[in-house]
């Protein structure tokens, strides 16, 4: 009883100071926010569009769509959204990243943005850093300035050095004075007004970001080479997904060329290279009438769906052959197919008779296909396979 007595005495005979709530943040979520109750602490936001216009005394921290602080801040800024427009004065520094970025009212502390469009007219009161496609800044700043973009242009005193790296142009305003040092990189030098002044001299490098010759050979053969990887690796699957889908035309195939007499391979070649050279003369002669263009658009698909199931069974026969010839197994299997095509478009790297070996085999396996289907769609009972 006597502890809790004591207590009570302290606690009414301390100070009101010293019994004074710390400063006690606020947070505020919302689809449309419009802050107008001043903040003792830090504030924290979020929502698709947030307006400040009332004080805060400590630091305000925001996400959301649109963002306009329209009062003053006396800690620091931290802001992420789609479009940011600072307009009232912040007392310590301001970071902020979006798409669009306006600061109009003055920044004591550093200034960093990140965006696609920065324009800063509030003038940092310490350093500022910028990466941004189109840069503007027209109150100079107090501090250093380091700007990485593709259009900059800068107006105002700058206190400090500026460092500025742009792959398009470089622009200064009439009268802008820069006490430091000004270093730029850019693929053309700035074209500066006799108004300017620049105390620690100028130190222009010039950066060309179209590649010479040299490397744009480099970058041509990586680019055959990965698009001749990814024609390979295509291939490759395809040819192994039709041999595992759909075994018994595959073996039906690589029967076809076992079995056959030489006599009958070159009767399938010259079948597949007649098809090869009489379907886009017929399809030339059936677009001169206008009934036959809709019969020539699907003897068109039907031309090139045959032409790219030729070309993958070519491969899938090489695979199948192979095993039947060594392995002394009939059945084809997905690796079959997979491996046929490999050794198929290595075949195709050789010079002219690679190409001819290739044109050869898709050839046969047009002849083959057609007479598979033949088959199909008019059976005969007395044939058991194909000759």
């Amino acid at each position: 009883m006597r502890r809790t007595l004591l207590a009570i005495l302290i606690f009414f005979t301390l100070p009101a100071s010293v019994l004074a709530a710390r400063p006690q943040s606020t947070f505020s979520i919302g689809q449309s926010l419009l802050t107008m109750t001043p903040s003792s602490g830090n504030a924290y936001a979020a929502g698709a569009s947030i307006v400040l216009v009332a004080p805060v005394t400590g630091d305000f921290s925001a996400v959301g769509g649109s963002i306009t602080t329209a009062a003053p801040v006396t800690g620091d800024d931290l802001l992420l959204g789609g479009s940011i427009y600072s307009r009232a004065p912040v007392d310590g520094n301001f970071r902020a990243a979006a798409g669009s970025i306006t600061v109009d009212g003055p920044v004591q502390g550093d200034i960093v943005a990140f965006g696609y469009a920065v324009h800063d007219a509030g003038r940092a009161g310490g350093s500022v850093f910028i990466v941004a496609a189109n840069t503007d800044l027209t109150n100079g700043a107090s501090g250093p300035v380091i700007i990485y973009g593709n259009n900059v242009s800068l107006a105002g005193n700058f206190s400090g050095n500026v460092n500025v790296s742009a792959s398009g142009r470089v622009v200064f305003a009439a009268d802008t004075t820069i006490q430091g040092t000004l270093s730029y990189e850019a693929p053309e030098p700035a074209n500066i007004p006799k108004s300017v002044t620049i105390a620690g001299g100028i130190k222009y490098t010039n950066a060309s970001y179209l590649p010479d010759a040299g490397t744009s050979r480099i970058l041509a053969l990586v680019s055959v080479g990965f698009f001749v990887f990814a024609r390979i690796l295509g291939a490759l699957l395809l040819a192994g997904l039709l041999a595992g889908l759909f075994p018994k035309l595959a073996e039906m195939v690589v029967d076809h060329a076992y079995t056959s007499r030489l006599r009958d391979m070159l009767l399938t070649t010259l079948l597949g290279f007649a098809i090869f050279v009489a379907t886009p003369i017929l399809l030339i002669m059936l677009t001169l009438t206008f009934i036959g263009i809709g019969l020539a658009l699907l003897l068109f698909i039907a031309y090139i769906l045959l032409i790219f199931l030729a070309f993958l069974y070519a491969g899938i026969l090489l695979g199948g052959a192979f095993v039947r010839r060594y392995i002394r197994r009939e059945t084809v299997l997905w690796q079959d197919g997979t491996c046929g095509m490999l050794a198929l478009s290595l075949i195709a790297f050789v010079p002219i008779v690679g190409l001819l070996a290739v044109f050869l085999l898709t050839s046969f396996s047009v002849g083959t296909l057609l007479q598979i289907f033949f088959h199909f769609a008019f059976p005969h009972e007395e044939a058991s396979k194909i000759s």
